[in-house]
């Protein structure tokens, strides 16, 4: 069965996501760990989560994804920024015990004029300055379009960041399917040579996740506009293809497209109906 979810509100809690999302037909998820748009995190009810852990095991549900903040940038140019991204992702990481052995996904950032290498360095240093020997979450570099000075469009730029950082253990990639196309890497009619591509400069292990999406834009536009399923640059033969391909078939996957919880349904409806039997 194909494992996948959507983005859902934690406002209200833990439970109130695993049931949005069996009602749909999912079994994972997706959430932002606060505000999206700003620093302020509601605080976790435990029992709230321990109630959510039994559910998700009891009904099959796959490692569900953290999202981190837009607002945070590791490599801006302001030290205040930087600062408040370090403290924003390590109150996360603890947060993250509250449901252990799960993901977290962030943006790498913007570079903002500094340079390619220079913002390399920043993410980096942030990293090692978080990122904890005792830790159950998984950290996921998510690979972004390359517009303006954004760091992680290129494959090679998170093997950068995997190599400069001490404890890279506890990081993984999720490859974004809106975010690759835009960004030049061509998946609707060479999915097998991007992949092999990844394997070759990041490893094929290191893929923890798919943020599954069409995108508004062409190919190699480097813009960032999610489309539903289907409606977009990519197609539904190429998700065909990506839903199917047995190097991702097993992963986790989560959408981000412009939706409400019963377009998420159709969606993963959708999808599963493209999966063919082994």
């Amino acid at each position: 069965m194909l494992n996948i979810g959507c983005h859902l509100s934690n406002s209200k809690g833990y439970m109130n996501m695993c049931n949005e999302a069996a009602s749909i037909g999912a079994n994972t998820f997706q959430f932002f760990t606060r505000n999206p748009r700003g620093g302020a995190a509601k605080e976790i009810d435990p029992a709230d989560a321990e109630k959510a852990i039994a559910f998700m095991r009891e009904n099959n549900f796959v490692k569900i994804l953290a999202h981190a903040p837009y607002t945070l940038n590791p490599c801006a140019e302001r030290p205040e920024v930087r600062e408040f991204t370090l403290n924003t992702m390590r109150d996360d990481l603890k947060r993250m015990e509250y449901t252990p052995g799960n993901m977290y996904n962030f943006h790498p950032g913007s570079h903002v004029g500094q340079g390619i290498g220079k913002g390399i360095e920043l993410i980096t240093e942030m990293l090692n300055a978080i990122l904890e020997p005792e830790q159950s979450t998984t950290v996921l570099l998510e690979t972004m379009s390359g517009k303006g000075s954004e760091v992680g469009s290129r494959f090679e730029e998170l093997r950068r960041i995997i190599d400069g950082t001490e404890l890279n253990e506890k990081l993984g990639v999720c490859l974004d399917t809106c975010h690759v196309f835009d960004g030049g890497y061509d998946i609707v009619n060479d999915l097998e040579g991007v992949l092999d591509e990844f394997d070759r400069v990041i490893g094929i292990g290191r893929l923890k996740a798919i943020h599954i999406n069409d995108t508004k834009n062409p190919f190699s536009s480097h813009k960032d506009r999610h489309e539903k399923i289907g409606e977009g640059s990519i197609g539904i033969e190429a998700f065909g293809r990506i839903v199917n391909h047995p190097a991702l078939r097993d992963l986790p996957f989560y959408l981000e497209t412009p939706n409400e919880l019963d377009g998420y349904g159709r969606e993963i409806a959708l999808l599963r109906g493209l999966v063919r039997e082994e």
